[in-house]
């Protein structure tokens, strides 16, 4: 067992020392990948069509906490939903 517990942190410690430069971006590509999700799923709200609106529509809870950091990441300083303010 001991052996086997040896062989998964070398193969741990691999892994670290390859993904030590890409960390970063990393983060960036996910962020983008969730700021594009929230532009299609909050698409509706900012007049766009979403022909998915009624599939994301209980998204918007979970969603909500994010938009404020989302919003202004997309170089708007205020949110630009009327019924709807977190700044």
């Amino acid at each position: 067992m001991d052996y086997i517990n040896n062989i998964k942190k070398l193969f741990q410690w691999y892994d670290e020392i390859l993904s030590v430069q890409h960390r970063a971006e990393v983060a960036r590509e996910l962020r983008n990948e969730d700021d594009l999700f929230l532009l299609v799923c909050l698409s509706e709200t900012l007049g766009l069509p979403n022909p998915a609106f009624y599939y994301t529509l209980e998204l918007y809870p979970y969603m909500m906490e994010k938009f404020h950091d989302w919003h202004l990441r997309m170089g708007m300083e205020k949110s630009p939903l009327s019924g709807f303010r977190c700044c």
